[in-house]
Formats: C-alpha cells, sequence, structure tokens
C-alpha cells in the first residue's frame, strides 16, 4: 500500500503556461504566449528589488502594510479592506477554500480564466460553466448556470483569453440578480489597460455591498500585467473586511515575499510608467491588429494586452488545424504565441502584445506563414 491522494485530484491536468521557447544559438526568443508587459517592469520596482538583498536573511512584513497603504491611496480605497496575496491565483484558491470547498460549486464563463476551475476541483467544488454570447460574458447566462450549491461567481472582465469587456451596467445587473449568499469576485487583472467610460473595476459595488449588509463582492487586481512583476508573484483584493479576515486565518505565513512587497510597492508610486505601458499597448496592438487582419485572420475585439486570432478556413476542422500549423511554424521562428484549445478554443490563437522588437517578429514569422501556404 502507498499514500494515495484525495479523490478526484489526479484527474486534474496542471495548469499548462505559455511556452517559453527553447533558446538556441544565433536565435532569439520571443515570448508572446503569457500576456506579460510589453515595456518590461516598472523601472522602481526593479531599483526596489535590488535594494532588498543585503537584508534577505529577515522574513517580510507578514501585514504587507506598505503595500496595502500605497494601494490604499492610489485607488482611494480603505487600506484594512484589502488583501496581499502571492499573484491573484493565490486569493482564486484561498476563497474557494474558505467559501466553496466539498459539495459546493463555483460558476464562471466558458472561456474565462482556466485557474478558476482548476482551483475549484483542487478543493472538491464542481466547476459549472455559463455558455458566452459571441466570445462576450452573458449575465442572463451566468445567473441561469448559478446552481443551489453554488457559492462563488468569478468574472475576468477585461477577459482572458478573448480580451472581450461587459460594460458596468450590466456587471451591476449581474451583482442585483444574484442570490445574496453568491459571491461575486470580479477579476481585473487587466484593468489598467481600460480606458472607456462605460467600465467598472468593481471597486464601486464592493462598496455598495459594504453599505448595504450583504457583503457579497471582491475586485481582485494583480501586479502581473501593467506593472510587469509576473515573476514576483503579487496579486490584491478589495472586499469586505469580514471576508479579509478568514483570508488572512487560512493564508501561509509571510505569503508574499519581500522583495515582491517592495517592487509592488514601488510599482505602484511609478504611474508614469504605467501611463508608458497603456499607451505603447494601444499603438502596438492597433498596429498588429492591422497587419493580422489584412491577411484574412478574424481579430476578436481586445480591451487587454493580447489578441485572439480566428484562424482561416470554411469548416472549424480547417480552421483548428491551421491553428495547429500555424503555432508550430511561429515557434520555429523563435516566437512564442499561445494555444487555447484548452479554453475550448481550438480555432484560434492568442497573442500577447509584446515590445516593438517582439511584435515585430511575429509579424514577419506571421507573414511568412501565411506567404508559405499561399504557394
Amino acid at each position: 500500500m502507498r499514500p494515495e491522494p484525495r479523490p478526484g485530484l489526479m484527474d486534474i491536468v496542471p495548469y499548462k503556461p505559455g511556452k517559453a521557447g527553447e533558446p538556441k544559438e544565433g536565435r532569439k526568443i520571443y515570448k508572446l504566449s503569457s500576456n506579460e508587459s510589453g515595456l518590461g517592469p516598472a523601472p522602481a520596482a526593479m531599483n526596489a528589488f535590488a535594494e532588498t538583498t543585503p537584508i534577505l536573511e529577515y522574513y517580510p512584513d507578514g501585514s504587507a502594510a506598505p503595500l496595502k497603504a500605497a494601494l490604499a491611496g492610489l485607488h482611494g480605497l480603505p487600506a484594512e479592506n484589502l488583501f496581499i496575496g502571492a499573484g491573484s491565483d493565490e486569493i482564486i484558491a484561498l476563497l474557494i477554500r474558505a467559501y466553496a470547498g466539498e459539495g459546493a460549486s463555483i460558476v464562471q464563463t466558458r472561456h474565462g480564466f482556466s485557474y478558476y476551475w482548476l482551483a475549484a476541483k483542487a478543493a472538491g467544488s464542481e466547476p459549472l460553466f455559463a455558455e458566452e454570447t459571441d466570445l462576450h460574458a452573458d449575465v442572463d447566462k451566468i445567473l441561469a448556470t448559478v446552481a443551489e450549491n453554488t457559492k462563488l461567481v468569478f468574472l475576468a472582465n477585461p477577459n482572458n483569453p478573448t480580451g472581450t469587456v461587459i460594460p458596468a451596467s450590466e456587471i451591476r445587473r449581474l451583482r442585483e440578480e444574484l442570490p445574496e449568499h453568491v459571491i461575486l469576485v470580479l477579476d481585473g487583472a487587466y484593468a489598467e489597460y481600460m480606458e472607456d467610460e462605460s467600465y467598472t473595476d468593481g471597486a464601486d459595488l464592493v462598496a455598495e455591498s459594504i453599505a448595504d449588509g450583504t457583503e457579497n463582492v471582491v475586485m481582485m487586481r494583480t501586479f502581473s500585467k501593467i506593472y510587469g512583476l509576473g515573476g514576483l508573484r503579487v496579486g490584491w483584493c478589495y472586499a469586505p473586511r469580514a471576508m479579509i479576515e478568514v483570508l488572512d486565518r487560512i493564508r501561509s505565513p509571510f505569503n508574499v515575499n519581500a522583495p515582491a512587497l517592495a517592487a509592488a510597492e514601488a510599482a505602484v508610486g511609478d504611474q508614469d510608467f504605467v501611463k508608458r505601458n497603456r499607451e505603447h499597448n494601444r499603438r502596438e496592438r492597433d498596429r498588429v491588429r492591422q497587419r493580422v487582419a489584412g491577411w484574412g485572420f478574424g481579430i476578436v475585439p481586445s480591451h487587454a494586452n493580447f489578441l485572439l486570432l480566428h484562424m482561416r478556413g470554411d469548416s472549424p476542422e480547417a480552421r483548428a488545424e491551421e491553428a495547429a500549423e500555424f503555432l508550430a511554424f511561429l515557434e520555429k521562428e523563435g516566437v512564442m504565441v499561445r494555444a487555447v484549445g484548452g479554453a475550448w478554443l481550438p480555432e484560434h490563437v492568442r497573442v500577447s502584445i509584446g515590445s516593438e522588437e517582439a511584435n515585430d517578429a511575429f509579424l514577419r514569422a506571421a507573414e511568412a506563414f501565411v506567404e508559405g501556404r499561399v504557394q
């Protein structure tokens, strides 16, 4: 007899990150598979990270008080209602552990972030999938999917991997029509890229849920995208105080390391970098979209730092085949983009918006693929 894991755990397919590629002599690798910052990390964050190296023997501040204070000042939020996690992934897992677990269910959209349902399965919860309309979250379908045992609804807005957004009015309707015992988790990983006045990251709905006593809305954010700190794993959420107290009870001690906390705090103070990165992303996203559309690929309208490409062909099978060929060809050329068949999108490929150099490399490789297919 050998030790056996809890039933169901071995049925989970591990999360598959975007390919980084194998470096080869004389060839540069361009990683456009994980929606990382097109301008790298915030300069202030790099400096703060370096300054922590002489004191790495000390444990970090377990309360993350300076980072909470910086976020509270930037966003106008009460620091006591903030939680800092080792990436928003940790927050997702903690919320499910705390409020769902065995015998419960969570709801997410069909093409939503895959870690929601992976974390649910790890906790013994059942993931339920609300179908989308034209790759957009559909509030009516989300509400119809909520079951008697549903404890949390996860909604990424903008969504990954589609890049689509639903307006604040629909988010508000979702909150108002959900049963009060169901927690609405609004994931704003790409919120900093938004420039549309009809958008809400959900902070207003969290505040309203606190004021009216329902206390059933959480807003999540991350430092992995526009701040360029994906390698440090820092995320945060704004939630009712009672929920923060629960998360603090079940998180690991010193869950975010000291260099990461220092870098994130400095990054909050470098909003000029955020603005430059947002402008870079808008400009480069438009450039890449126009070129790719000219080759006959469908482009899903994106509000984030990536594009979802719909392959060409007169049947789903033909488009899925082209997606596989496109991925293989680009990888051979040293350009890594993302397969999204695991998100039930086998006819699509996702490409991150990187530096100008990386985007140029992608466009050269994509053009060569198109020309080679025509010949």
